[in-house]
């Protein structure tokens, strides 16, 4: 089976009239996977609440402390960044955390082969000591840190594909040799980083690879990055679980980048990044969402990702007992 981790209580995560990262970004992924054919084979995962040991694993006291306290005193941005927070945008971010993570226990567990996680606020540009760019907890950085704590895992690899450069998940890792993280992105565009001499430093220099490409940029260039650079890096590595921060904000028609990729695209994408999997992490893959700012674009290139998602499990592995949304 694949999972699908959906907690409408990242709904109430409201961050006002007109934002781009709104509570319909969830309705919008959830009505496209209602189109799919391969709805029916879907796993529901339970969500949960992360701890806060399990927050600790990515993020400072100090910085964990201050996000509460400003949202829960009515803050409408978090001090650390252009953050829009509202009431309940703390809850939601600690359920999203926690919601991946219940997703992490699914895969590694047998329970399903691969998972993807509906949730919002997004985590890319959250690093261990600010909240940015929409972010409060870096969901990924935290899956991974909890994949190694509690279930042994001692190489992951986290593939980012959004179009903006996950520079929190980089910052988290970058002197980590047992995270290999890959970015693509456009550049120049938000937040700045991710050029492709930045490598990593101390023990984690060269596993940290930035691919920054040009607004514009289709499939061509960057199925060239993934094939070129990401494949014979993430072989040589031989992760034991893949992560996705998926970003579909780098699809044709996004507001908020100028990458071209199509919805066939990213069911190649998602092929290409399932090879490295069960190649060498017994297929074992957790997607979580990133950006996607066009509420149709982000419907059609979720559904293409899970529908790839779904696929290409059903062809290399029997049936489980499904328990059907």
């Amino acid at each position: 089976m694949t999972g699908l981790l959906a907690d409408p209580f990242c709904k109430q995560h409201d961050t006002g009239i007109g934002h781009p990262e709104s509570p319909a970004r969830i309705d919008a992924v959830l009505e496209g996977l209602e189109n799919t054919a391969q709805r029916e084979k879907l796993f529901a995962i339970e969500p949960r609440a992360a701890s806060l040991e399990e927050l600790r694993l990515c993020h400072t006291s100090d910085y964990l402390s201050l996000a509460e306290h400003e949202i829960r005193e009515g803050h409408v941005e978090l001090s650390t960044g252009d953050t829009h927070v509202c009431a309940r945008s703390w809850d939601a971010a600690v359920r999203s955390a926690g919601g991946v993570l219940s997703a992490v226990d699914a895969v590694l567990s047998g329970q399903v082969e691969n998972a993807f996680c509906a949730v919002r606020p997004p985590g890319h540009h959250a690093t261990a000591r600010r909240g940015m760019g929409f972010c409060i907890l870096n969901n990924v950085a935290i899956a991974a840190r909890y994949a190694q704590r509690w279930h042994g895992v001692k190489k992951v690899l986290i593939v980012d594909w959004d179009v903006h450069h996950g520079n929190g998940t980089q910052d988290i890792f970058y002197d980590d040799p047992s995270v290999l993280f890959f970015s693509m992105h456009q550049s120049p565009l938000y937040p700045g980083t991710g050029a492709a001499n930045e490598t990593g430093s101390g023990a984690g220099k060269g596993f940290t690879l930035n691919c920054p490409l040009p607004a514009g940029s289709g499939r061509a260039k960057i199925f060239s990055a993934f094939e070129r650079k990401l494949l014979p890096v993430a072989d040589g590595f031989q992760p034991e679980l893949v992560l996705i921060s998926a970003g579909f904000d780098s699809r044709a028609g996004d507001p908020l980048g100028d990458f071209k990729l199509t919805d066939n695209d990213f069911a190649d994408l998602t092929r290409l990044v399932l090879g490295i999997a069960s190649r060498h992490a017994a297929s074992h893959v957790v997607s979580v969402l990133e950006g996607g700012y066009s509420l149709a674009g982000l419907a059609a290139a979720a559904s293409a990702h899970v529908s790839t998602l779904i696929d290409f499990q059903d062809s290399t592995s029997s049936p489980a007992d499904e328990r059907s949304l």
